[in-house]
């Protein structure tokens, strides 16, 4: 530290600190303002992020009948859709997703399928997976898959004239609809069920083989299993992009009344509220049924033996579940012999809830244990941070699909494993945490975007970004110390000094890294913006207010940036700019560090303290090896005069008249600056990631005391490259470091520190064979020509 004493007027001294901030050629400005980025506020999305007063949306209904075909492995469904014009426009067609046809053998998602490059294989050093990327390509070429539409016609059975793309089909109306008409229509299909471990995404089957190759038992995972309406919204007209596997769905609000056929011994979960337990549940199944609503704990609706029973006998004929689900944007059921159910009652608001799970045995101890009583959790968790939930089921199913949301039911994959040597049923401790994980994260996805219903087709950060950031606080609520993987700072950081990234505002078929990108990084950007830059109170404050005005609504990245400024009263167009349109890290570095005393103009006060400087200076050499020598004034005394009896340091009248006037001229707070002694140092910092971030400054005293100085972002806006901050303390400094409690997800400490730490590692002589190989030959030649005693000894 360089440790100056000041002796110029105050005046000057202040001004000539708020003039130290370092001087740059050209400044990018961080904190230009995103108008040029986002759209123009209209009556439908207003400039402060909420819907307008003309805020308009579509509608489709539903009347589904779907049979499922456990030999073949097959759905045929048929059924009427009644699609609500409420835009200002007249459509002349409409769009509708077959999401199905991804699985064709000539599909996008198909062709476009590589394998990964030579030196993804040898990072990864695992066979395994050249493997099953190869047995993807060969096998998807195999199956049948795809939709059939056998016929589509309008409410009188006429034919209507349709198009299909690939996974859209167009459905050209016998007339323009008008704005305010209402169109009903026909369609009939049948589609082949993929296994979801080979040929699947976010639906299919299970194989649980058995010996008896007659009786094996499949578990059933359905989904886009309908022709589904396209979304049609003001900024971006029909959403039709294609389905090509990495962008999810964008759909309307509706009604649904679905009947599902399936084999009699099946147990069925659905979206929506079953309509006719008495059809297809025993009698101590619906009392168990009426216990659960009110129960403190999962009660077991069909249990494990009543399985194990189904699966042995295997009843003959089918039977039909009716459900009917309210204002929901999809619909998807689970069905198998197989479950087990169980079920728990809650209040959310209003609204009574039942949090169910369906599960076969091979799931158990784990599922009975902890997969409702993490639906509940995830329930009262979301429910602090945005609204009650609204619908009458939350619902988690295991089975193939590791993890993947619907409206009140979600599909999550971890089960406990045989133990190969004792034969035991056992899991981990990673198993049991992703599973409470996945649960929270996909029950989660029911508040987004199953009600904030963002266009998933096209920003994925918008529900996995901001699901995982609740997801985060929800599993902070569970337990001390849960291993979280995604929300904190420090957890980003390998990513955030990678280079094969791109923007958080990408298309989510262009993103690369998406785990990182769509789920990490936002759900960390939000964390950092509620602990470090907003605080508690005016983030929770103005994340719920998105979530209540967007709720059974569709917002876009616009809208929920324009209400967090808006309801948190902070412009934050620089955070959203840095954190979500570029990749640009946080990298800041302590760079030099000054320390200033004021001084006193006393010259009493200031020559001694000259003079015990000009003493705590070390002795030059020469001086050192001149000591002792004969001088010529001492030789001869008569050439002393007052000059040698005094030195420079000596006070003189003519010092003590000059304090007087200087003092008389001083202003009342710089008098009371010079009595109280404080301590004025300088700190240079320097932007090297090009990530404008708050300053969180712990100051070390001399004295052992910490303290903590946060310093907004702003302090970047004249210079975002390199910056100058005052610090005024009692004592002196003797430590400082920027961001001590890794808040802001700064990809280098080493150089948050002064004086520099070191930072600690571990030196792995013998990380691979190869190695291993290598050292002994380098240490081979030198361990012939020395004694056994002296050859080297591995590092420990």
């Amino acid at each position: 530290m360089n440790i100056k004493h000041l002796q110029a007027s105050l005046a000057a001294l202040i001004l000539g600190m708020s003039a130290a901030a370092h001087a740059a050629p050209a400044i990018e400005d961080k904190f230009r303002q995103l108008d040029e980025l986002l759209p123009t506020p209209n009556e439908f999305r207003t400039a402060s992020g909420a819907p307008g007063h003309a805020y308009w949306q579509q509608r489709a209904d539903y009347r589904i009948k779907v049979t499922l075909d456990e030999a073949k492995r097959a759905v045929t469904g048929s059924g009427s859709i009644t699609y609500h014009n409420n835009s200002p426009d007249t459509l002349s067609y409409l769009w509708v997703q077959l999401d199905q046809n991804m699985f064709r053998a000539d599909s996008d998602n198909r062709n476009i399928a590589t394998l990964p490059s030579r030196e993804a294989w040898q990072a990864r050093g695992n066979d395994g997976v050249k493997f099953e990327a190869l047995r993807f390509q060969l096998e998807s070429r195999a199956f049948e898959g795809g939709i059939q539409i056998h016929g589509v016609t309008d409410a009188g059975g006429r034919k209507l004239a349709h198009t299909i793309n690939k996974t859209m089909m167009r459905i050209d109306l016998p007339q323009p609809m008008k704005p305010g008409a209402r169109f009903s229509f026909n369609v009939a299909w049948s589609f082949k069920v993929p296994e979801m471990n080979v040929l699947g995404r976010r639906m299919g089957y299970e194989r649980f083989d058995r010996e008896d190759k007659a009786n094996d038992s499949d578990l059933f995972e359905i989904a886009q299993f309908f022709p589904r309406m396209a979304a049609y919204y003001d900024i971006k007209g029909w959403q039709n992009k294609q389905y090509m596997g990495d962008g999810e769905f964008t759909l309307e609000f509706g009604d649904y009344d679905v009947e599902i056929t399936v084999p009699a011994d099946h147990i069925v979960a659905s979206t929506g509220e079953l309509q006719n337990p008495g059809d297809v549940l025993t009698s101590a199944q619906r009392d168990r049924l009426r216990q659960a609503r009110t129960a403190k704990k999962p009660v077991v609706i069909a249990t494990q033996a009543e399985a194990e029973a189904r699966e042995k006998q295997r009843a003959a004929g089918s039977k039909t579940w009716r459900f009917s689900a309210k204002n929901v944007r999809d619909f998807a059921f689970a069905s198998s012999r197989k479950f087990i159910w169980d079920a728990q009652g809650i209040k959310s608001g209003d609204q009574d809830v039942m949090a169910m799970s369906y599960y076969p045995k091979e799931a158990n101890p784990l599922w009975g244990t902890y997969s409702t009583a993490a639906v509940v959790h995830t329930i009262e968790q979301y429910n602090k941070y945005s609204f009650d939930y609204p619908y009458p089921t939350a619902i988690s199913v295991n089975g193939p699909v590791g993890g993947m949301e619907y409206p009140m039911i979600s599909f999550n994959g971890p089960r406990p494993v045989k133990d190969k040597k004792t034969g035991e049923i056992t899991y981990s401790k990673r198993t049991k945490y992703g599973l409470i994980s996945v649960i929270i994260h996909e029950v989660g996805h029911n508040y987004f975007p199953m009600i904030v219903n963002s266009d998933e087709r096209q920003w994925t950060w918008m529900d996995e970004g901001l699901n995982s950031f609740l997801q985060f606080l929800a599993e902070q609520a569970w337990e001390e110390n849960y291993p979280d993987t995604r929300g904190e700072a420090r957890n980003i950081v390998d990513y955030m000094r990678s280079t094969n990234q791109v923007p958080v505002m990408t298309n989510a078929e262009s993103t690369l890294q998406r785990g990182n990108n769509a789920y990490a990084k936002p759900a960390t950007a939000l964390n950092i913006l509620r602990e470090t830059i907003l605080g508690r109170e005016l983030f929770d404050f103005a994340f719920r207010e998105y979530a209540e005005r967007w709720k059974f609504k569709r917002p876009t990245p616009a809208d929920f940036f324009r209400t967090m400024e808006d309801a948190s009263g902070t412009d934050l167009d620089w955070f959203w700019r840095g954190w979500f349109y570029t990749t640009d890290p946080v990298d800041v570095s302590v760079d030099g560090i000054t320390e200033y005393t004021v001084g006193s103009k006393d010259p009493e006060v200031e020559k001694a303290w000259q003079r015990a400087r000009e003493k705590s200076e070390p002795v030059s050499i020469i001086d050192q090896r001149n000591k002792g020598m004969v001088r010529r004034v001492d030789r001869f005394p008569e050439l002393k005069d007052f000059y040698n009896e005094h030195d420079d340091f000596t006070v003189t009248n003519k010092d003590r008249n000059k304090f007087a006037e200087t003092m008389a001229d001083l202003e009342d707070w710089e008098k009371e600056l010079l009595k109280s002694g404080k301590r004025l140092t300088l700190v240079d910092f320097t932007n090297k990631g090009g990530l404008v971030t708050p300053l969180i400054v712990e100051i070390e005293l001399k004295s052992g005391k910490k303290i903590i100085e946060r310093i907004p972002a702003e302090v970047w806006r004249y210079s975002p490259q390199k910056i100058t901050k005052l610090f005024i303390t009692d004592e002196p400094i003797v430590g400082l470091t920027q961001d001590p409690y890794w808040e802001t997800a700064d990809i280098d400490v080493s150089n948050n520190a002064w004086p520099r730490k070191a930072t600690p590692s571990r030196l792995e002589l013998f990380k691979t064979e190869q190695d291993r190989n290598n050292l002994m030959r380098d240490f081979r030649t030198p361990l012939k020509k020395k004694p056994a005693a002296e050859a080297p000894k591995a590092v420990q």
